[in-house]
């Protein structure tokens, strides 16, 4: 059986969030992670420009051998993934809106989402609401500003605790009791965000579910998920611009997990796009 390699892709560093849950999911497999830095943020995009994007890194993906490919980016997911999907034969995992468990959980019948602007014009994000949110109050956020703070390495800065401050306000005043993260960015923010929000609001991270389902579409194509066929399991990291942040927060997980990654290996400015 060959060697079970699954390529990763976010605009920048937001998609370690997932590569993080994956790792402790599915701790033998190779990944491939690719962070778009050049071209960070992905929300004010078109749709043709993230197509455009999304469809180099994949090409690029593929030609390092990986089998399946996860869409870190719930901005990338919204406008791109349909069109991976008809194009490509790999398998494409996306972001899924997580409005669906927050609705489903909430007892006060608010919850507030905090997204890029392209995730919520996206067909996923508007097809679960409607189907799952309709006798639900959503309180939206755009959260401008947060992406590029995270790919400063500040995600715990005072400007970034003001900016939540801020954006979090309104939704309080609306008696959310689940704030749905709907940018893999947005996660790194939680330690702040447990600092701002009152015990009894829920923070929603699609992550954990987006690992899942990846480790569900590998069994389905019959693909390893404890082996590499006796051959060492690697993280290789890519980037279109510099790794400084990259690295920085992929050791942070490292400390946060306890767990080192195998054979892990960064090379920036890869400049194809």
């Amino acid at each position: 059986m060959e060697r079970n390699v699954i390529g990763i892709f976010d605009s920048g560093v937001g998609g370690l969030t997932v590569l993080k849950e994956l790792l402790g999911l599915l701790p033998n497999s190779s990944y491939i992670y690719f962070a778009d830095t050049l071209n960070c943020p992905y929300g004010p995009k078109g749709p043709s420009e993230i197509i455009r994007l999304s469809t180099a890194i994949t090409d690029f993906l593929i030609k390092q051998g990986c089998s399946i490919i996860v869409v870190a980016c719930n901005t990338a997911t919204a406008a791109a993934i349909d069109y991976l999907r008809a194009n490509y034969s790999v398998p494409f995992v996306g972001m899924e809106p997580a409005v669906k468990p927050a609705a489903l959980a909430s007892k006060t019948k608010s919850i507030g989402v905090l997204a890029t602007k392209g995730t919520f014009e996206g067909r996923l994000y508007q097809e679960t609401t409607s189907k799952y949110a309709n006798n639900i109050n959503i309180c939206y956020q755009i959260g401008s500003g947060l992406v590029e703070l995270v790919e400063q390495g500040k995600s715990d800065s005072c400007e970034a605790k003001k900016l939540l401050k801020k954006y979090i306000s309104p939704m309080l005043k609306k008696d959310i009791d689940h704030l749905v993260l709907g940018c893999t960015h947005y996660p790194f923010f939680i330690p702040a965000l447990t600092d701002i929000l009152p015990k009894n609001i829920t923070i929603v991270n699609p992550a954990p579910a987006v690992a899942k389902q990846t480790a569900k579409v590998l069994a389905e194509m019959q693909k390893p998920t404890d082996c590499n066929n006796g051959e060492e399991s690697f993280v290789q990291f890519y980037s279109s611009g510099s790794t400084e942040t990259l690295n920085t927060l992929v050791s942070k997980i490292e400390q946060d997990t306890g767990t080192l990654f195998r054979n892990k290996s960064f090379k920036g400015h890869i400049l194809f796009l």
